[in-house]
């Protein structure tokens, strides 16, 4: 007899999908064959378990997902051949038996996501070491893939596989090409985002101590803004401390000049951020690149105004239409509420802030009503 021709990994793939799809529908209604012989997700479950059993026996990954199989298709027969019975006993012996019907489907989702990542991670990890190609198509959908599998949350195996594969640095890499597309640059960015976000812990350092701080200023486009914020909203002050120290301050400010309006609202938030978490230094550092006269021309355009008046407005309108309404204000109450200054240093800055806004106001007027905003919207 003729060898069955061997499945591709899509086709592997999509019978693992469906496999999973019925172990995670038997979790949510572990329905017991005793009570219910026609039960859909462990007929389907069992059907599966008889379809996959080449593609189990060819893969030694998948030998333990093979175990689980066999000890469910156990369990229901012999659940089948128990006569059901109306004591306390036979509905104990039940509810037990669902329990371990539930438990073994959860073993099976868990063994083909394993699987899943394994694979996803491998074809990830070669696509990342020859970025260059013509198409960017499929490269993409492996960097969306994977930033959504990571944004479910901490796993460790998952971990294990992201470290194994070494994924961050191949990422790293990416982002600071610039031979590579800017869109694989900016969904390798995201990733990295991600990954941030999946366990600080592990990852920040490479963050603080490699070039992702510099490349993303350096592509200066909005979605390389848009991670940075992330990035700072995520690590903190020591994030804040290496932008400062590597003389990048200058340039997410210049981002204030853009003229694309999404580039300047995301650098108003990158520099919200940094006035929230940073220290001294990297307040300094802004005073003296001149934001607030920068935020007060901001503020004066079509786009800004004060709280108070666009009060009578929806807040939505208000946010969507005048989104550097308030902004001098605005950065005084991140420096007044955040976590990187000292309490004098705070009262120091603020005097400082005030006078800068005199200084840039075109109006008497003018400067007595961002005054006393800053007044009002900060504690004295």
């Amino acid at each position: 007899m003729a060898d069955s021709p061997k499945l591709q990994p899509p086709q592997i793939l999509q019978v693992l999908q469906a496999l999973k799809q019925a172990s995670h529908d038997l979790q949510a209604h572990p329905s017991l064959p005793a009570d219910d012989p026609n039960s859909a997700a462990i007929k389907a479950l069992l059907e599966l378990h008889t379809e996959s059993d080449a593609i189990l026996s060819d893969d030694p990954n998948l030998s333990s997902l093979s175990h689980h199989l066999t000890d469910l298709k156990n369990l229901v027969d012999s659940l089948r051949n128990t006569k059901r019975g109306l004591s306390l006993l036979s509905f104990l012996s039940r509810r037990v038996s669902a329990h371990s019907v539930s438990r073994i489907a959860g073993s099976i989702e868990s063994e083909i996501q394993k699987w899943i990542d394994r694979e996803s991670l491998g074809d990830l990890s070669r696509a990342l070491r020859e970025p260059i190609r013509d198409d960017d198509e499929e490269l993409v959908k492996l960097l969306i893939q994977f930033e959504e599998r990571v944004s479910l949350g901490f796993n460790r195996e998952l971990q294990d596989l992201v470290l194994r594969f070494r994924v961050f640095s191949s990422l790293e890499s990416i982002l600071c090409d610039p031979k590579c597309s800017k869109r694989i640059r900016e969904h390798s960015a995201f990733a990295i985002a991600a990954l941030i976000r999946f366990n600080k812990d592990v990852f920040v350092g490479q963050v603080l101590m490699g070039p992702t701080i510099c490349a993303l200023t350096s592509m200066a486009s909005a979605n390389s803004i848009q991670v940075l914020c992330s990035l700072i909203r995520s690590i903190k002050s020591p994030i804040v401390d290496e932008i400062e120290s590597n003389g990048e301050i200058p340039k997410i400010i210049s981002f204030l000049n853009s003229q694309d309006l999404q580039m300047r609202v995301l650098a108003m938030d990158c520099v919200l951020e940094i006035g929230y978490f940073g220290r001294k230094e990297a307040v300094e550092a802004m005073l003296k690149e001149g934001i607030i006269k920068k935020l007060v021309e901001l503020q004066r355009s079509e786009l800004g105004g004060d709280l108070i008046d666009l009060g009578r407005r929806s807040e939505e309108e208000g946010e969507e239409s005048h989104p550097f309404a308030s902004c001098v204000a605005r950065f005084a109450v991140q420096l007044e509420v955040g976590e990187g200054l000292r309490q004098r240093e705070r009262r120091a800055f603020k005097q400082g802030i005030l006078q800068r806004v005199r200084e840039a106001s075109i109006s008497d007027a003018e400067a007595a009503t961002i005054v006393a905003e800053v007044l009002w919207g900060s504690s004295p």
